[in-house]
């Protein structure tokens, strides 16, 4: 038996209330080519353990990362996450708090967000960070819409060397603000002149590094490019643990920095709840999305602390808004901090250098295997191999052999003529055994 909580009258006057005729005409928006055109293939009820067993043998299909030798990366990464932060977080005070609504009340939430602010801005050499955001993609899209404010144009320039789904968000918020995004072809060794198409109309650069193909980039020449021209660059990265290795977005002049937070204090999820990063200078404050916690004093001349920013709807008028963000990832942003906080500034460093060791051992190993070219100049945990092979194929093969290989660029990037192209990722849970059984299994399925 069903549940239907509304009737066909209620409907009817719900959308006559909004304006429209019918539910397909809420869906107008939304590309024709993601639509569905027909129901899911499923059966109308199952009961709760008949639910429970289907979905244990789906599961049984798949091969989780803890169990066989995992180099995927592109976006997200298998980093060891230390016991006490899960033990933590689990603290009840600290798992069913939620965002600070009434926030000065919530001074332990206020604590936690201050921190974690001060780490990211310390991480990203910039001079302020926000109260985290949903994750990487849409860090970056906000970034872009920030640019534009903050420039008053409506241009935003996009590396060849940007995550795919980075691009897609920013695109397709873009495309509903009705702003103008161009987009340089994949830009597998970072050969990019993105410098020549910079000029006046452009509001933004967004160069991401490490990149998608794992190169690293020095955004100096084209943060004084932008600069000269009026314009932002937005740094972005994917992978924070390089954050304690490489010369900071900041140092290298970067005027916003948007980024994936998962590799610190957060497993792998399924994808997520993940953490967006976002930091900028002093001078954009008030044009920075999502919140801001600050420290104070009160009456009595105690240190406390405030919700010193918060610029979204619910908390200012709609027009003097400068995002729809509604909420932050604030259990995310605590593993963060927890874990950033137990690792201290060496420790991050040491875990760095361990990250870029193993990759450096694993690219030497696979340089040595016929057919296989390692394609980057430089590198931090993650680089670009070209396979005498359809890589998407290639994956399969050694996945049955026991050892998940690395994300295919044609899964991300599926019309660019890249099918030989296999990007890998090797951080510091990989041993000398993995890597072994890496070059064991690709040769096999080569």
């Amino acid at each position: 038996m069903r549940y239907h909580p509304l009737s066909e009258a209620d409907r009817k006057s719900m959308l006559a209330t909004i304006g429209v005729e019918n539910m397909e005409e809420l869906y107008a928006d939304a590309p024709a080519s993601t639509l569905l055109k027909e129901p899911l293939d499923l059966p109308p009820h199952k009961s709760e353990l008949e639910v429970e067993r289907i979905f244990s043998r789906l599961s049984a299909r798949n091969t989780p990362a803890g169990r066989v030798p995992f180099f995927v990366g592109a976006g997200a990464y298998k980093h060891h996450v230390p016991a006490s932060v899960d033990h933590l977080i689990q603290r009840s005070e600290f798992l069913t708090s939620y965002t600070p609504y009434q926030p000065e009340i919530s001074q332990g939430t206020l604590q936690y967000l201050f921190e974690f602010q001060t780490q990211v801005a310390l991480l990203t050499g910039m001079e302020i960070a926000n109260a985290s955001m949903y994750d990487g993609s849409t860090a970056t899209a906000e970034a872009v819409l920030m640019a534009h404010r903050l420039t008053k144009r409506r241009k935003a320039l996009l590396s060849g060397g940007l995550h795919p789904h980075y691009a897609d968000v920013v695109r397709t918020t873009s495309r509903l603000a009705g702003d103008e995004v161009v987009t340089s072809p994949p830009d597998v060794r970072a050969h990019e002149d993105l410098i020549s198409q910079i000029d006046e109309t452009v509001s933004c650069v967004v160069v991401q590094t490490p990149d998608f193909f794992g190169n690293l980039r020095d955004l100096t020449k084209i943060a004084e490019a932008c600069h000269r021209n009026g314009a932002l660059l937005i740094a972005v990265f994917t992978e924070a643990v390089s954050l304690g290795l490489l010369t900071s977005p900041g140092a290298m002049g970067a005027d916003i920095v948007a980024g994936e937070g998962q590799s610190i204090g957060n497993a792998l999820n399924f994808g997520g709840p993940y953490v967006g990063l976002f930091a900028t200078r002093h001078d954009y404050l008030r044009q920075t999305p999502g919140r801001l916690a600050g420290e104070t004093h009160d009456a009595d001349g105690r240190r406390s602390y405030v919700l010193t920013l918060s610029t979204r709807e619910q908390h200012i008028r709609r027009d003097k808004a400068t995002s729809n963000i509604c909420t932050n990832s604030g259990l995310c942003a605590l593993a963060f901090s927890i874990h950033l906080t137990l690792l201290g500034e060496a420790g991050l460093t040491r875990l760095a250098r361990l990250n870029h060791a193993n990759a450096a051992r694993l690219a030497d190993m696979l340089s040595n295997v016929p057919n296989v070219a390692v394609l980057n100049d430089s590198f931090f945990n993650e680089f670009t191999l070209r396979v005498k092979a359809d890589a998407a194929t290639l994956v399969e093969k050694m996945a049955a052999r026991g050892v998940l290989a690395g994300v295919p660029v044609s899964r991300l990037l599926p019309n660019a003529g890249l099918d030989d192209l296999l990007v890998v990722a090797s951080t510091e849970v990989n041993t000398n055994e993995d890597r072994a059984a890496f070059v064991a299994a690709l040769k096999g399925a080569l």
